[in-house]
């Protein structure tokens, strides 16, 4: 059964540009590892003053999920995003219909 993990970040003032660039590109090379099924990301609406993105990802399963968080290409994703971002990252495993749906 797939796994779905929803990250919330908050963005530095004026790096919301560069944020989004870096997992654009983060996420297509994400895909190279087998157990990575889907990502998104979500965005502060327009007009909003929220540096707050979401990035939902999807994997295979526990194994693949646990695999990818310890992987080279995940721990330098990290550093890169915390040179744009504040604090630390949430991390929230969701569950069935939650998956689709954010409050």
């Amino acid at each position: 059964m797939s796994i779905h993990i929803a990250i919330t970040r908050r963005v530095r003032p004026g790096c919301e540009t560069e944020f989004q660039a870096a997992l654009r590109e983060f996420f297509q090379a994400s895909f190279a590892h087998g157990g990575v099924l889907g990502a998104s990301m979500l965005t502060p609406p327009p007009g909003s003053d929220s540096r707050e993105f979401g990035i939902l990802r999807t994997f295979a399963n526990e194994t693949e999920r646990d695999a990818f968080y310890e992987s080279p290409m995940f721990k330098a994703w990290e550093e890169r995003a915390r040179t744009v971002t504040e604090g630390e990252p949430e991390y929230r495993q969701l569950h069935g219909l939650e998956a689709w749906f954010r409050s």
